[in-house]
Formats: structure tokens, sequence, C-alpha cells
């Protein structure tokens, strides 16, 4: 918290109440640094230098103070060169190693930096702070300006609402585009008046202003689709260099004082990580997945097919349709942002599991399938590109036949490809023909928001977001258009927060991901499009790769999303109270945000044992969780428990006789 108008002092009282809201995220003990306009403070889960990486730290001066989320992988190499510039240490934590990093480099010292993190750091003498966040947005960072001139900044939203200096208002523009394109796009988020610092970005902030600036992009080379395979370098080489980065990306990421665990799913990413840890290191494997007891979503028979290869202890938690739904208000409550999926409740349940199991850190697969070119969605923007030179051709859209399983796209007749592909299809020069199908058959969902919701609607999936793009971005490979789109749209406003950080934090296990260090992000940039995607044969390069390592049961299995039931977990003979209090029509009215009618028709149909398809699906996980976040955060949210006498604080108190 800084009170930028010096028109009051941070007190203790206000950084242990924000610190309670984030009990979860590190529970082993808590820290405060208190200077007049300014309350830094930690929760931290202890990982790395478990006694002596208390935060905040201060560097030799005590000038400089930092507190910080999350990891640098690369802290032990980073530190050797700064002891050769004179540097000298207190503890052996990446913490410190971050703050003389910025002494010696300011803000582009997060260049140099290996990991997943949100940083804070105060310079006393300049009276300036500083906010950095990772290139990809692993680790969340929240702020707002409340109306006496604060800038109240936190890793999670309800610990800056628990401050009671603004109040949870649910912006019905940003619900639309959750409706849109799954997820707020950057910096919103579904309250209005609090901002994300994106990913890749840092804040520097003084009485006098506040500046956001980006010092890291996702970037790709210039058009690569015309250029010959052979001007690359030997696909042999390729792969051998790909897989020493993934093995170091591995090697620096089980870096821990306490012991690291891996996710394993049964499809090739999580099975590579973990293939890597067995083979290059001397860890102990062990490892966590997911059962389902639908069938249509379990994946089970490759996970002990994979576990017994590997040879791992490994433990597994039962997703239910029943247990899916109980833990869904829990799982909101975590995200602070509706959900059209469901899948991140059976993480929430995983997470606990390794938890119990006595763990803090597990490797995960995430970012594979976005850098490596591993969804449907890239193939079927090639297939449409490729069907959009001959336009009457009756074979071509059949290709489409064998994307998108999990749909059944196989059972389609030719001419429903034909009318639901071929929308669109000519405007290939569209910025976002990739994904412009995806977001405009979420109309059928938006049918569901109020007309107060969508009443300043403009051209959806196209205005949004071309106005964000690069100016380079028009002249990279198609292929590398459609990544960057589902890598900022999708990856890191999706997929590592609501399904990542949240769910693994909701029960203070971190989640660390080798496909992510951003040496390999750079490599797989850098590669030629036939090297991800050859033909439709996804993640080609990784499967060539992973030969030595996997079983080809595993290596050669088709792709399949991880996906989890939606309305039969939450229509069963065992539905759960709020399910039908959240959809009454009362409730509906009161939140303001869907039309009551449309609502009782969908729950309706549910009820009657109709089929639904794939978009009301989805519509039906985004009204219910739409409505628990305004029953949470905006009518009823919580008084939490300040820090007590009995948690472990340590306060760091510069001006004792001025507060």
């Amino acid at each position: 918290m800084f009170e930028r108008k010096r028109t009051r002092s941070v007190v203790e009282a206000d950084m242990r109440q924000m610190l309670a809201a984030l009990r979860h995220r590190g529970p082993d003990e808590f820290g405060i640094l208190l200077d007049r306009e300014i309350g830094l403070g930690n929760s931290r889960l202890s990982i790395i230098d478990l006694s002596g990486g208390s935060q905040p730290i201060a560097n030799e001066d005590e000038t400089l103070w930092i507190v910080f989320n999350g990891e640098v992988f690369n802290y032990i190499e980073l530190r050797a060169d700064l002891e050769k510039l004179g540097h000298r240490f207190r503890t052996s934590s990446d913490t410190e190693v971050i703050l003389h990093m910025f002494e010696e480099y300011g803000p582009q010292c997060l260049n140099k930096l290996n990991g997943q993190f949100a940083i804070a750091i105060w310079d006393k003498n300049k009276r300036r702070l500083f906010l950095g966040r990772d290139r990809l947005g692993v680790r969340p960072l929240f702020y707002t300006h409340t109306s006496d001139g604060a800038l109240v900044f936190a890793s999670e939203i309800k610990s800056i609402l628990s401050t009671r200096r603004i109040r949870a208002e649910i912006d019905p523009a940003i619900v639309e585009q959750v409706f849109t394109y799954w997820s707020p796009l950057s910096p919103n988020t579904i309250f209005h008046g609090i901002k994300e610092c994106p990913p890749g970005h840092f804040l520097i902030a003084d009485d006098q202003s506040i500046q956001i600036e980006r010092y890291w992009k996702n970037e790709f080379p210039i058009d690569t689709d015309g250029l010959n395979l052979n001007g690359t370098p030997r696909v042999e080489e390729v792969i051998e260099e790909f897989r020493a980065l993934l093995i170091d990306a591995c090697r620096i990421r089980l870096r821990a004082d306490v012991p690291v665990g891996s996710y394993l799913s049964g499809g090739l990413d999580s099975s590579t990580i973990a293939s890597v840890v067995r083979r290059h290191t001397t860890n102990k494997l062990v490892t966590f997945s997911i059962a389902f007891g639908d069938q249509k979503f379990d994946e089970s028979e490759f996970q002990i097919e994979m576990a017994a290869h590997l040879g791992t202890e490994h433990h597994v938690v039962r997703a239910t349709h029943s247990e899916i739904a109980d833990v869904f208000p829990q799982v909101i409550w975590h995200t602070e942002v509706p959900l059209m999926r469901t899948a991140p409740a059976p993480m929430f349940m995983l997470s606990k599991l390794v938890r119990d199991t006595g763990f803090k850190v597990v490797l995960t697969g995430e970012g594979a399938d976005e850098f490596l070119a591993g969804y449907d969605i890239f193939k079927e923007a090639k297939v449409r590109r490729f069907w959009a030179r001959q336009p009457g051709s009756k074979l071509r859209p059949q290709l489409l036949k064998s994307l998108y399983p999990d749909i059944g796209l196989a059972q389609s007749s030719a001419s429903y490809l034909a009318a639901f592909f071929g929308e669109g299809l000519m405007e290939v020069d569209s910025p976002v023909y990739s994904h412009a199908i995806r977001w405009r058959n979420n109309r059928r969902t938006r049918r569901f928001l109020d007309d107060r919701v969508t009443a300043n609607s403009n051209n959806a999936g196209v205005d949004e977001v071309a106005a964000t793009l690069p100016p380079e971005f028009k002249k990279w490979s198609t292929l590398a258009r459609a990544q960057f789109l589902e890598i900022s749209v999708f990856l890191s406003e999706y997929l590592l927060s609501s399904q990542g950080d949240r769910m693994g934090m909701a029960h203070s296990i971190e989640g660390r991901f080798p496909f992510l260090d951003y040496r390999m992000v750079e490599f797989c940039n850098r590669l030629h499009p036939r090297l991800k995607m050859r033909g439709l044969t996804e993640k080609w390069l990784l499967k060539e790769a992973a030969r030595p390592w996997l079983p080809d049961i595993i290596r050669r299995r088709p792709k399949r999303p991880y996906r989890a039931p939606i309305h039969r977990s939450f229509f069963n003979d065992k539905t759960p109270a709020y399910v039908r209090e959240v959809l009454s029509p009362g409730s509906i009215q009161e939140a303001g945000l869907f039309k009551s009618g449309s609502v009782e028709q969908l729950v309706r149909k549910i009820d009657g044992g109709r089929a639904i398809g794939e978009t009301d699906d989805m519509a039906l996980a985004g009204i219910i969780s739409t409505q628990l976040l305004h029953e949470q955060f905006v009518k009823n949210f919580p008084s939490i428990p300040s820090l007590s006498s009995k948690d472990r604080v340590k306060v760091c108190n510069l001006n004792p006789k001025k507060l």
C-alpha cells in the first residue's frame, strides 16, 4: 500500500488485514515493512532458505527493501555474478538476489531473471515504489487507485478489498469479455477500478506519477511461411538443442529446500517433464493425477501406464460430478473471475491432494501446447486457409473431421462443417482469422447477458483484440499469429491464472512450468512453423525430442484437451442448494447481469433431460460463476480475521516514532 498523497501513514493493522486475506498463498510466516507512506507485506511459502529467507529483506545499507512472491530459478548463477561485483549477502534466498540485481541494474534486471514472480521494492531515499511481474504472468499482481490517492496492490483482489477502501463492483463490459474470450483482456479484471499489472511489465510510482512499462514481449520472426525448411539449422541439431534446454529448465526448477513432485495427466507434455526428471536428475519422483468418475473425461489409463513406466510413487484424486459442484464456490473465491468451464475444480482438488501428501512444489506441463502448436485451433486455422484457396472444394473441409474429438466432429455432416467453419472463410487477412470462429461462436453464450451488459458492444473478437496487437504482428507467419493470440488471450489470462496459480495456491502449492522457461519460449518462437506443426501433426518437435523418453503409446496418442463435466456436475441427484439459489429469478435480477427468462429456460431444459450443446454448457458455468462472484465479493464480502499473536510476523518499522 502506497499513500501517495501522504495524507495518512500506513499502519500495521492495514498490512495485517491484507496479509490475512492471502494466508492460503503463504501460511508459513508473514513479513511487514512500514515507512510512513508505504507498507509492504509478504505471506511466505517457505521453499528456499527455510530459516534465513524471511521477508522483507534489505540491501547492505538498507536503502532498498523487497517483498516477493514466486521463484527465480537462476538465482545461484546470478548471485555468483553479483558477488564478483562486490555485493554481499546475508541470506541464501533468491529474494535477496533479486534486490541486489535491482540495485545493480535497475528495472532492466527483470530481463536477467529466469522465473515466475511478482516483486515489490521500496527505494527509501527516492521515496519510490517498484512493482514487477514475470514475462508470461505466472504470478498475479493487481492494483487500484483509491479515491484518497492511495495505490493499493496485492497478489489477489480479495486482499485489496479487505482494506475496505474500495468496494467490489462487477464491470458489465468485462463480463461480456469473459463470455467472448473466456477471460478478461489485460489489464482488465472483472471488478471496476481494479487492474492487473500486465505480464512482462513493471510499474514505478512516486508521489508525482505512476508509470507502467513493458520490459519483455512475446515476439516471432518475420514471416517464415514461405521459407524453405532447409534454410534452418539441421533438424537433428534443433532437436538436440531443444532437449538440452528442456533438461536444464527442469533441472533448475527442482531447486528447492523441500521435496518437488510432478503432475502427470497421461498426455505428452506432463509425461515428458516427468521423464526428464526421472532420467536426468537424482530427485525422487512422486507424481499426482486426476481421475474422473465420468469416463468421457477420464485419462487414468494413460496416467497409470506412464507412472508404471517411470516407476514413480503415484497419487490420484478422483473427481466425481458431485465433488466438482461441491468445491465450485471455493474455486470461484480463489479465481476471482467468472469461469466458462469447470476444469479448475479438479485442479483445486488435486492441489489439496499434493498438500495432504506433504508437498509444496510440483512441476507441470503447461505451455507446450501454446509454444509448440498443440491445440486444434491451430490446425483449424491451417485447414481453413487451405480450404479458402479453393472455397468450392468438397474435400478440403473434410479435413476438419479430424479435429476436436471431444465434441465429435468426425460424425458431422459435410453440410454442417461447411456452414459452421465456412463463416468468414475468405477473411484470411483478418488479424484474428485463427480465433474468429471461436469468438463468434460465443454469440450463443452471450444471448444470456442482460441488455445493459451488451449495450455498448463493439465488433467482439476483432476491435478489442486488434487494438492490442503489436505493429509487426502482420509480418509474422500465420501460425505465429495464431499462437500469439492464444498465448496473450488464453494462456496468460486464464490457464496460468484460474487453472494454474489460483488452484495451486488455494492449498499453498507452487506450480513450476519448464516449458515456460523464457529460454524455451524464445527458442520455440524462433522455430520454423513446420518444426511445430508438420501437416496436421501437432507438436512435431516435442514428439521427436521425446522419443528416447516416452513409450510410444504416450508419445503417439492424439492430443486430448483437459476438460471437466459441466451441467452433469451441477444438475444430478445431488444438486447443491447454491446452484438453484444463484440461478433463481430473484438472484439473477438482483445481480442484473443476465436475462432471468433465458436462464430459467436453460434450467428447464436441463431439468427436462434434454441435451444441451457445448456453448450452453459453457454459458451455464459462466452464469453460475458470475452469480457466485456477485454473492461472495459484491453482496457478502466477508470479514476476514486479521493476523493474530499466534502467527509468525516479522515487522520492520523504519520510522517507529513517526508512525
